[in-house]
């Protein structure tokens, strides 16, 4: 059954995770599988007079994760079957392509009928327990070796996640068509699920991976600590792309976690819609020549929504592209964060490293807190970073008005123009156009809870 968890303050948040795992311990192995019950002592040993990251810390200077995980959740360690109207989902915005799908319910993978028995051989696109205990050896290469058990919520994670997501292409395989996997939120009380997502692509193989977070209710409070392993081999290329459109009661903190090898070449896009208050951490490391990376991100924020991105990219070998643009839309009473480091270490000259993050405040009363960094210590390299904060140009308001546009309407023009740019980094075309569409949909203010949705709708999809 579900365990309540007592709600505390954030000075103590952890502990009350660590007394969960000490009284729970034979129940969350049992659940789970050998390759990752065997960290969870590591783990366990690491949070050791630890604590949660506060409002203030370093990296951490709008956003506390203490505070996020603070209230009264309830953790599902024995896997008790909450039911769920799948088909609710697919009702509303979640984006449904030609793709090969599968879901995580709260916390738990589901495949979807279409997805099984039709995968490329040697593809795996499945629970990552299920895979753990069937082709031990698979995870226990990769689980844990991507993300440092050094940080705090990362090992908070491997210590408490019970199952998760393995997607592995073989080598040379190149899928012809995108997974998809949605998240799925839908509890009748308060709860916090732990996901975790293990992605390894192998030499020359390609894939790509849309992620769509959907919360059923806007009256239930929910917490996902979802960590994300990515490991792309040599001259291996691979998309990501992450939309979360989720409720103000939910929280998350994602935090992903990439290794490239030489040749490769990586996309990664985040985009917030919607949510409650959001935390996403990007770690990247390019530990092989010749290493081409785009990590792109919109945030897009209303009422009292907050939406904190914070990148790491580490260039530690020669002749590497790296380029980030993030661009947030604020309004009413939403608040932003962005603080984006770019590090070259002595091993990598001939690095091309570029950084941007710009921003519109829609309102006055919406707050935004931008912190570019740059670290290097070679000096044969191009690097460059930059970050802006403004208001809608009044002159372009001004025209547009003058050619008898509502001003509401101009508003809406200016503000899904300028996120224009990042939709583009999308490197899947049906993915663009219902991107586009939900834009519009979001900044003319028409988002509907699941409850409003309506079947008849021309803009519903179905699984």
């Amino acid at each position: 059954m579900a365990k309540n968890l007592q709600s505390t303050t954030s000075t103590n948040a952890l502990d009350q995770y660590l007394e969960l795992y000490s009284d729970n311990r034979e129940a969350i192995d049992a659940r789970s599988a050998e390759p990752l019950n065997r960290l969870r002592p590591r783990a366990f040993e690491a949070l050791q007079g630890r604590r949660l990251p506060h409002r203030g810390d370093e990296g951490y200077e709008k956003t506390s994760i203490a505070d996020m995980m603070a209230p009264d959740y309830g953790v599902n360690i024995t896997g008790v079957n909450i039911p769920v109207n799948v088909a609710k989902t697919f009702r509303c915005d979640v984006p449904n392509m030609t793709t090969w799908l599968g879901l995580v319910i709260n916390d738990e993978f589901h495949p979807a009928s279409t997805l099984q028995g039709k995968l490329p051989q040697g593809v795996i696109f499945a629970s990552l327990r299920d895979v753990a205990r069937h082709n031990r050896q698979l995870v226990e290469r990769y689980y844990g070796s991507v993300a440092p058990l050094q940080e705090v919520p990362v090992a908070l994670n491997t210590l408490l996640a019970q199952d998760g997501v393995m997607v592995y292409v073989p080598r040379g395989v190149k899928l012809d068509k995108p997974l998809q996997l949605v998240n799925i939120f839908s509890s009748a009380t308060p709860l916090l699920a732990w996901r975790r997502l293990l992605i390894v692509l192998e030499e020359d193989s390609e894939a790509q991976l849309l992620i769509c977070d959907h919360t059923q209710d806007s009256t239930t409070p929910y917490f996902s600590s979802q960590v994300i392993e990515v490991v792309v081999g040599r001259h291996a290329r691979f998309d990501y792309y992450d939309i979360e459109e989720s409720s103000p009661l939910t929280s998350r903190h994602s935090m992903l976690w990439l290794r490239q090898d030489e040749g490769s070449n990586v996309v990664v896009d985040g985009m917030t819609l919607t949510n409650g208050s959001t935390r996403n951490d990007y770690h990247f490391q390019l530990d092989a020549p010749h290493c081409e990376t785009l990590l792109a991100g919109m945030a897009i924020g209303s009422a009292s929504q907050h939406i904190d991105n914070d990148s790491q990219v580490d260039h530690n070998a020669p002749h590497c592209h790296s380029n980030q643009l993030f661009k947030y839309v604020l309004d009413q009473q939403a608040t932003g964060a962005f603080e984006g480091a770019i590090k070259v270490n002595p091993t990598a000259p001939f690095t091309e490293a570029y950084q941007s993050c710009r921003n519109i405040l829609a309102s006055p009363e919406a707050r935004m807190h931008t912190k570019p960094q740059l670290e290097i210590y070679n000096d044969d390299v191009k690097c460059s970073h930059g970050a802006t904060t403004g208001q809608l140009p009044a002159d372009q308001l001004f025209y547009m008005r003058t050619r008898g546009i509502p001003l509401e309407e101009a508003r809406t023009m200016l503000m899904e123009a300028f996120v224009m740019d990042v939709i583009d980094t999308v490197r899947m075309e049906a993915l663009r156009e219902r991107l586009r569409h939900l834009i519009e949909k979001r900044f003319k203010h028409s988002f509907m809870a699941c409850s409003d949705c309506q079947a008849s709708s021309s803009t519903c999809r179905k699984p």
